[in-house]
């Protein structure tokens, strides 16, 4: 009984992992050349991650005031043109030295 339900379980996941990657195939056969939807599907990995990771950013700390730091840090720092392991290597400093400064109040 156990051993069925499990089989079935990762049988309907991959269902639910496969499906989305093979139905654009099979219902575009031709290239896309509306301008406006190539537009929107080059931006919606990007959306999609950003969306998926960055209300994480808040809640990886033990504070909220230690998450906003780095946070501001990793973004000036990406505003300002910085690389990526910059922006991470800062944000992560400035998370610690938040955390450092917060033992004392």
């Amino acid at each position: 009984m156990n051993n069925t339900r499990i089989i079935l379980c990762i049988a309907v996941m991959a269902l639910v992992t496969y499906l989305p990657r093979v139905l654009p195939l099979a219902i575009f056969k031709k290239k896309i050349t509306n301008r406006y939807l190539r537009s929107f599907l080059v931006y919606v990995p990007y959306a999609v991650l950003a969306a998926m990771t960055f209300p994480e950013v808040f809640y990886s700390t033990g504070n909220l005031f230690s998450a906003l730091c780095g946070t501001a840090v990793a973004l000036a720092l990406a505003y300002f043109g910085r690389g990526l392991l910059t922006v991470a290597l800062g944000g992560a400093a400035a998370v610690f030295l938040a955390e450092q400064l917060l033992k004392f109040f």
